[in-house]
């Protein structure tokens, strides 16, 4: 039910013309494209930073809520210009957007990235001042949220990377499981006829 609704609504998406003109653009596509690479490595280079402190493996001399106080706001436009790069980027092949693996694959762990983010900053905010704030070593609460903000954010720039290919993309022989995992829903209908 909810391939069919994702599939429906990129179908939508793809029904307007600027879809297409900007997917067919010679430059524009990739103008944003390249922005949206660029403000990530932003975001990255800001957000890995203040992970790298919080496990206590870089600038460990420097109080941990400065750093984060003072790499918020790049990071915050990184962000915002990140997102909504990407936005554009799913309005120009959202057909095919939505039937890979790999955007889903890349939106679940943006999810999590999210949720862990939203439980890290409140629990960093509240601990503002504390004795912790200028130790080498991390609660280990936060090392467990930087360290998973490490990891999660890596899976989603590859995940972002793989996009690109098309391993396993729905115009490929697949297995009904990864046919339903990339929401290749005319070719589950067509096996379902061929078993009935």
């Amino acid at each position: 039910m909810l391939n069919e609704w994702l599939l429906a609504f990129a179908r939508w998406l793809d029904g307007f013309s600027w879809s297409t003109q900007l997917h067919e653009s010679f430059y524009m596509y990739a103008w944003i494209e390249s922005t949206h690479v660029l403000t990530l490595m932003v975001f990255l280079g800001m957000l890995f930073i203040i992970d790298l402190r919080m496990l206590g493996f870089a600038f460990t001399g420097v109080p941990a809520s400065t750093i984060a106080e003072r790499l918020d706001l790049p990071m915050k436009i990184g962000m915002t210009i990140m997102v909504l790069t990407g936005f554009v980027l799913f309005f120009a092949i959202p057909v095919r957007s939505t039937q890979s693996i790999w955007f889903r694959m890349k939106v679940i762990l943006m999810i999590g990235a999210i949720v862990n983010a939203l439980i890290f900053r409140r629990k960093m905010l509240a601990a503002k001042g504390s004795a912790w704030d200028r130790d080498a070593k991390m609660p280990g609460d936060l090392r467990v949220g930087a360290g998973l903000s490490l990891g999660l954010w890596s899976a989603i720039v590859i995940t972002g990377r793989t996009i690109a290919y098309d391993w396993y993309d729905c115009f490929q022989k697949l297995p009904y499981f990864m046919y339903w995992a990339a929401g290749c829903v005319d070719e589950m209908a067509a096996l379902d006829r061929q078993g009935g």
